[in-house]
């Protein structure tokens, strides 16, 4: 509890404490008796008091400080202290509640919230270590991390090895390992070595600034449950005020013209209780507080909701498609095949197209010399020339070498044999022989199969995939990964063309996400119900133009925060239900003088409390994450 609710919990002892004292005393003259009983009541009520007379002042008084203040200030004018006393004490226990529910809720992202780094460490001439401003650093500078430190602003590292957390960014709990050359970005803890990174972007634009950003902001877009109880609650409250003002004067009215006895106070009682039984506090509070708690689970999870509206809409998503390249494969070359001819060896393949292609820059090229593995000599490799739509030629050791397509082994006469699989093939041909071939594709990435079989466990009904690659390399990957429907060869306008025809042909009622994580991706994440982007290695376009932001990469993360939206949908609408049902039935049962004041305390206080109880499981997504795995 923070100092102000435990000074609450103070008050509402004393209070109760009080009554139960007061109670126990022998009869006393009617004033004594109010005055002693306006003690307790003042002491837990007076801030109450103070907000309802604030409301008429500011001419806004319809809320539920001015019907608990009506409400008690009315029991007590009929004589019913105890009454008074117990419906001001019983509503500042649900308020208290309500209040440590809600920060148990905030508590769930202060773990992102401590992302946010104090400092950073700028190395002087002298060697020493000066800590300043992380806005202040311009790109470009060198910065140093120690072990221990948060990563204050995104970077390469120039010198060091290390591991880093990333638990707070991406929910991930396996550390990662880093060196000299990779990319870190801010908000992750240094766990050993010292780094020198050498920033790439500046503090405002760095993954730990638009993550804090997205998560202040997630408030501001509210889901359409959350805008119907505002807008309830703003013609709900004068209603139930208008009608029981009706009922404290019409019905006495009616029997006096029947000739018969008004019995005012009787019915000025029936209207308090009509009064604290229609507070709306229980939907007023538990409706936000469960979005509020669905974000901080999947936060927790990695997976930044920028908004309750985006949360609903997820739960509702029947329709899913995805980018390939960097979403559902890794958006890097890999030779994952060699095949020498009879009689050569695999190293002596993959060395001669290494060294053939050393000075070149193509990521097929990249590739190739990643799979060596080992620094190249420059010295063994002359007369290199590229031809352009072909292949490399060059001398290595002095013997002739030549690496490209089949057009190029065309070139040079040489027969080069079918190949079945899918991908990039990099024929060799070393000393005017053919020498084998080596199969470059884009890895699949781990998860991608399990997250497209989570999805339909999760009842999205259809899967699509987009990719600007060739028909053969998308049909596999599709086949591979069971996904229901691919186009391929698809450029930027083309993608956002594909989008508009399944938005076209969906029911009105589902909801259409689209995964990416490239800058060409930007236009369609803008486009669909619910734009979800890669967050680690996507495009600043693109995290900004999404709706939902996964912070590992990870696919299957996807199938999890629809469960999360989901449940977080089905514990909001319980509520609603719940809560409008037992007003129902207690405003009735009030209006008839069946129900007394403490059945109207359960009506406001216990509902509100039971509907903040189930509010806060949005938090826990544990179970989740287990069927996810």
């Amino acid at each position: 509890m923070t100092k102000k609710q435990k000074k609450m919990l103070y008050r509402i002892i004393a209070a109760l404490a009080l009554v139960l004292v007061l109670k126990l005393l022998p009869p006393l003259p009617a004033s004594v008796e109010l005055l002693l009983y306006c003690i307790p009541y003042l002491v837990v009520g007076w801030d109450v008091l103070h907000k309802a007379l604030l409301g008429i002042k500011n001419r806004q008084p319809f809320d539920e400080c001015f019907l608990m203040a009506v409400a008690t200030v009315g029991a007590f004018a009929l004589g019913d202290y105890v009454e008074g006393c117990a419906v001001i004490i019983f509503y500042q226990i649900g308020e208290l509640f309500q209040g440590v529910a809600v920060g148990k809720s905030r508590r769930s992202i202060s773990a992102l919230m401590d992302i946010r780094p104090d400092y950073a460490n700028i190395e002087g001439e002298d060697g020493r270590l000066e800590q300043v401003d992380p806005d202040e650093v311009e790109i470009g500078t060198v910065i140093v991390v120690q072990p221990g430190e948060r990563v204050p602003i995104d970077g390469v590292i120039v010198e060091g090895a290390s591991t880093l957390n990333t638990a707070a960014l991406t929910g991930e709990s396996l550390p990662r390992d880093v060196r000299s050359g990779d990319e870190v970005i801010s908000g992750c803890v240094n766990m050993s070595g010292l780094l020198k990174v050498r920033t790439t972007k500046e503090f405002g634009e760095s993954t730990v600034s638009k993550i804090l950003d997205l998560v202040e902001n997630s408030s501001m877009k509210k889901a359409r449950a959350e805008n119907f109880i505002t807008r309830f609650a703003r013609v709900y409250t004068p209603a139930v005020c208008y009608g029981a003002l009706a009922l404290a004067f019409l019905p006495p009215i009616v029997l006096l013209l029947m000739g018969q006895p008004a019995r005012f106070g009787d019915w000025v009682y029936r209207a308090l209780t009509f009064l604290v039984i229609s507070c709306p506090c229980a939907l007023v509070i538990s409706i936000p507080l469960s979005f509020f708690g669905g974000i901080g689970g999947a936060s927790a999870c990695g997976i930044l909701v920028k908004g309750s509206t985006y949360l609903e809409e997820l739960a509702d998503t029947r329709v899913v498609v995805f980018d390939k390249t960097g979403t559902l494969t890794q958006g890097t070359f890999k030779v994952v095949k060699v095949c020498p001819v009879e009689g050569g060896t695999e190293d002596s393949l993959v060395e001669a197209a290494a060294l053939a292609e050393s000075w070149s820059k193509h990521p097929i090229s990249l590739s190739i010399k990643a799979a060596y593995g080992k620094d190249i000599d420059s010295a063994r490799v002359t007369d290199v020339e590229e031809l352009g739509g072909h292949g490399v030629t060059a001398k290595v050791d002095g013997k002739p070498v030549a690496a490209g397509n089949a057009r190029l082994m065309a070139k040079l006469g040489l027969t080069v044999p079918d190949v079945p699989q899918t991908g990039t093939i990099v024929h060799v041909a070393i000393d005017g022989k053919y020498a084998g071939y080596l199969l470059i594709s884009d890895v699949v990435k781990p998860h991608s199969a399990q997250a497209i079989k989570g999805l339909k466990q999760a009842g999205v009904r259809k899967t699509v995939m987009l990719t600007g690659d060739a028909e053969p390399v998308a049909k596999a990957v599709s086949a591979e990964l069971g996904i229901d429907e691919y186009h391929a060869g698809l450029l930027p306008g083309d993608k956002v063309d594909q989008i508009e025809k399944l938005l076209a042909t969906k029911n009105p009622k589902e909801m259409l996400a689209f995964v990416g994580d490239g800058i060409n991706d930007a236009p369609v994440l803008s486009r669909v119900d619910v734009g979800i982007a890669m967050g680690a290695l996507g495009s600043d376009a693109a995290i900004e133009a999404a709706d939902v932001v996964l912070m590992d990469d990870d696919p299957a993360k996807i199938a999890l925060a629809m469960r999360i939206a989901r449940r977080t949908k089905s514990i909001v609408y319980q509520n609603i239900v719940f809560a409008l049902a037992i007003k129902a039935a207690c405003l009735l049962l009030g209006a008839l003088g069946i129900a007394n004041m403490w059945v109207a305390i359960f009506a406001d206080v216990g509902v509100m409390v039971l509907a903040v109880l189930n509010a806060t499981r949005a938090l826990y997504t544990k179970d989740l994450v287990k069927k996810d795995n």
